[in-house]
């Protein structure tokens, strides 16, 4: 007896040091930070303006104009993951701007050469804030500002949806909630520190959503986007033949959307013949 009561306090014991360890290690894992680059990408570039957001202007975007058109036009609020910089995507988004949409990267709290610590409550505000800088400037159309987040940033533009209006949101390979994630590390949901609940923002935004999500996605299931398409009042899922990180950019069907929502500007006739169409996935209308 006094055998069996020495082995369940040690595995009490057991159990509740790995919680603790698993619930204090948790940002560490879900906010790696990639190391800085040498070298800004932006630097040297006349078409990047790098502006400074958040409480005293710690944290880094930059804004890339657009190409194709002028006078106020339409604008992506793009949101990276969680082990990427907004260096990696400033060549991302050229036939975006060639369709006449401006491209704002939002860095997060202490990511690159921003200050502070990534939370969800903290990328929230700084989101916040880059919607609260770009929405007045005099290029940008107020009705027509678009977040775009992948993966992690999914969550970033859907914090950003629940408080600002967004004309579209796109989410690319992005998660219902963190909490189902996370039991695959022994860690239950009432113990995750930043859930980015994306699924109730989703039932709740009333402006189109497109969903794009690999079929094969090993890190997040094809099952959350599935649910997050049907969870929006007005949906389109994209399913594509590839993993998390190797799906191909998928502008094609992100401007499809905006073209049919009449969110893209004018651009001279030579420089509008995009592809709207991708052999390499399907698509379906959510609810």
């Amino acid at each position: 007896m006094r055998l069996a009561v020495t082995m369940a306090s040690i595995l009490v014991l057991g159990l509740t040091a790995w919680i603790a360890f698993v619930f204090l290690l948790q940002r560490t894992v879900m906010f790696p930070r990639p190391p800085l680059p040498a070298a800004r990408a932006a630097d040297g570039r006349g078409d990047v303006e790098i502006l400074r957001i958040g409480e005293q202007g710690g944290v880094e975007a930059w804004y890339l104009g657009p190409t194709g058109a002028s006078g106020p036009g339409p604008v992506l609020i793009f949101a990276h993951g969680n082990g990427e910089l907004i260096d990696y995507w400033v060549d991302a988004f050229d036939e975006a701007r060639g369709s006449g949409l401006g491209v704002l990267l939002v860095e997060y709290p202490g990511y690159g050469r921003s200050a502070g610590r990534p939370t969800e409550e903290s990328i929230a505000r700084t989101m916040v804030s880059a919607f609260d800088a770009i929405r007045d400037r005099p290029d940008v159309d107020p009705e027509r500002i678009v977040g775009w987040g992948r993966s992690l940033g999914g969550g970033a533009v859907s914090a950003l949806a629940a408080a600002r209006p967004l004309a579209a949101l796109v989410l690319e390979s992005t998660f219902t909630s963190v909490r189902p994630l996370v039991r695959r590390y022994g860690l239950i949901g009432p113990l995750v520190r930043d859930p980015f609940d994306n699924l109730s923002v989703v039932e709740d935004f009333e402006g189109p959503v497109l969903v794009i999500h690999g079929e094969r996605d090993t890190i997040i299931p094809a099952s959350h986007g599935k649910q997050l398409a049907r969870g929006a009042s007005r949906s389109e899922l994209a399913l594509k033949n590839c993993g998390h990180n190797d799906c191909p950019h998928p502008w094609p069907e992100v401007r499809a959307l905006l073209a049919v929502e009449g969110l893209l500007s004018a651009v001279p006739a030579e420089d509008s013949d995009h592809s709207s169409g991708d052999p390499d996935s399907s698509s379906g209308v959510g609810n």
